[in-house]
């Protein structure tokens, strides 16, 4: 059979969902039994998300090959088991980059090098990396950053102009599209979807489904006047409305209206049954929790909905194994200081996720000596990690000076220092753990007892380590390094030993979360959080 490609196209507003709805989607054709793979494409010219601003771009997903990508990757794994590589993000600044090298290197022997056709076949050449990253692939799934009608997609749009041209029975384009309802006019107006599928069309791409996202179910008269006005069939008209608990409803919603079976005519695949008993117990148990606890979030970006997404989704998987519904309370770090922790206690457990600059460093230190010193979980995670590590030396140890010496280079007691073969990087795109490593595990510990294996590999992105010159030190006044990379003997997880649960890891194990497959360590902490919660309840 040959691989079937479905292409997603945004209109009138940015943050429609596109990685949602295609997540969905591809989340329904794996449940009939397809190999799926995805692929985002994206507009801007950074050669990747890596040195951007969360507070523009939000988190940076990391790929175990060291692809720093569009956090839409994130919902990818969630959603479906698609591989993800640096095959599975490309964006402009990528594209432009080798099409200029390979002009210098004189690969285009001579040739006036233009968008069309060297950045257009040069975009067409990363869908089908994308197709043949593994065997069997059976249908891949590219998603087109941006809003149509912006400069910077144009090539993207022209380049599946081609592709689908070329591949014409194997294709079809799903744009999603927004119909706002005027509250003024009581009304869901249809006009910017008209438009956008108008301009779209202009530029020869002919939309075979169109998903509406809408605040309200769209009527039939509605749905029948995109299908008139923007020459699709009324049975290929879809919504895509607000969900009330979760956006892991979606797919559900999506299956209700057909779209898979749709999708499968449209492409000659055979409608299989759709599996999702699984998928509907996680909904049914966002539903009807048992109980909820909840966790405070102390980090530099928290009024950034999408700057620690993997870390709030992977928060409610850990709580959703044990049957409870999570609650988010978000803390800024730099407004985080010891005369006003009373201002922010009555949380279950608290987490201090990754992060680069100084600016919230000393609250997040604060953070993690009052959950010591009260016995309340604790979780951190790259940069939270290393805040453990100080606030144990520079309280339990007494290194009144103890700190990082990307905060203070001049540091006596560079607990947290770069190594030495780091000190010459210069590129703060060339991140030097990036990726995958393996790790060890000790067995008589809090790590062993939630990945329950002595081996395991997670992703990492970032420079610093902690100094393994004061490692014994740190040991033998109570804090546990229960992980490490053996191969240059650096510390991957530490804990604090006389204590129900204050962990830190060096990796980012958000990465490798789903709703179905629960990361171990966010599991064990959500359980420590619902002891913690039992106990304040029998304290009252």
């Amino acid at each position: 059979m040959s691989i079937k490609y479905i292409f997603i196209t945004g209109g009138v507003s940015s943050s429609l969902g596109k990685g949602l709805t295609a997540s969905s989607i591809a989340l329904l054709l794996e449940k009939k039994g397809y190999k799926v793979a995805m692929l985002k494409l994206d507009p801007y010219l950074n050669v990747d998300p890596g040195t951007m601003n969360p507070f523009q771009h939000g988190e940076v997903y990391v790929t175990d090959d060291g692809a720093e990508t569009d956090l839409d990757l994130g919902h990818y794994h969630r959603y479906t088991h698609s591989p993800l590589s640096k095959a599975s993000n490309a964006t402009s600044g990528q594209i432009y980059d080798t099409v200029i090298r390979r002009e210098r290197k004189g690969d285009y022997l001579g040739k006036t090098v233009q968008v069309i056709p060297h950045v257009t076949n040069e975009i067409k050449q990363r869908i089908a990396d994308c197709a043949n990253q593994e065997s069997n692939l059976d249908v891949v799934f590219v998603e087109i950053g941006g809003t149509v009608g912006d400069i910077e997609s144009l090539p993207f749009l022209e380049a599946i102009r081609q592709f689908r041209h070329e591949n014409l029975e194997n294709s079809v384009f799903i744009h999603l599209t927004y119909t706002p309802y005027l509250k003024a006019a009581g009304e869901i107006k249809t006009k910017p979807t008209q438009h956008s599928v108008q301009m779209l069309r202009s530029i020869g791409i002919v939309p075979n489904i169109i998903v509406c996202r809408s605040e309200h179910p769209l009527s039939k008269e509605i749905k029948d006047k995109i299908s008139l006005f923007c020459d699709v069939p009324d049975r290929a008209v879809f919504e895509a409305i607000d969900v009330e608990d979760s956006i892991y409803e979606v797919p559900m919603m999506m299956k209700e209206q057909g779209i898979d079976e749709f999708i499968c005519k449209s492409l000659n695949l055979e409608n299989r049954k759709t599996h999702l008993n699984e998928w509907k117990k996680i909904v049914s148990s966002i539903k009807k929790p048992k109980g909820s606890i909840r966790v405070g979030i102390v980090g530099k970006y928290v009024q950034h909905q999408d700057a620690y997404k993997s870390v709030f989704e992977s928060l409610e998987h850990g709580a959703l194994a044990h049957g409870y519904k999570i609650e988010i309370e978000r803390f800024e770090a730099d407004q985080v200081s010891e005369a006003v922790l009373k201002k922010i206690q009555g949380c279950d457990g608290y987490l201090v996720p990754g992060g680069f600059g100084e600016r919230g460093w000393e609250g997040k230190i604060a953070i993690a000596k009052f959950c010591r010193e009260n016995k309340i979980p604790f979780f951190g995670i790259c940069l939270g990690m290393q805040v453990l590590v100080v606030e144990f030396a520079r309280h339990v140890l007494g290194f009144k000076d103890a700190s990082s010496t990307e905060f203070a280079p001049e540091t006596k007691n560079p607990v947290i220092s770069l190594l030495s073969e780091q000190r010459t990087v210069q590129n703060i795109g060339g991140t030097m753990r990036l990726g995958a490593y393996p790790c060890k595990l000790q067995e008589k510990s809090k790590a062993y007892s939630a990945y329950k294996k002595l081996k395991i590999s997670e992703r990492h992105r970032h420079r610093y380590e902690v100094n393994n010159h004061y490692t014994d030190d740190l040991e033998k006044a109570g804090l546990l390094f229960s992980g490490r990379y053996t191969k240059q003997k650096l510390c991957e997880i530490a804990e604090v030993k006389n204590h129900p649960w204050m962990v830190g890891v060096q990796f980012h194990p958000e990465f490798k979360s789903r709703p179905t497959e629960p990361h171990p360590l966010f599991k064990d902490f959500a359980k420590a959080m619902i002891q913690q919660s039992k106990k304040k309840k029998g304290d009252r």
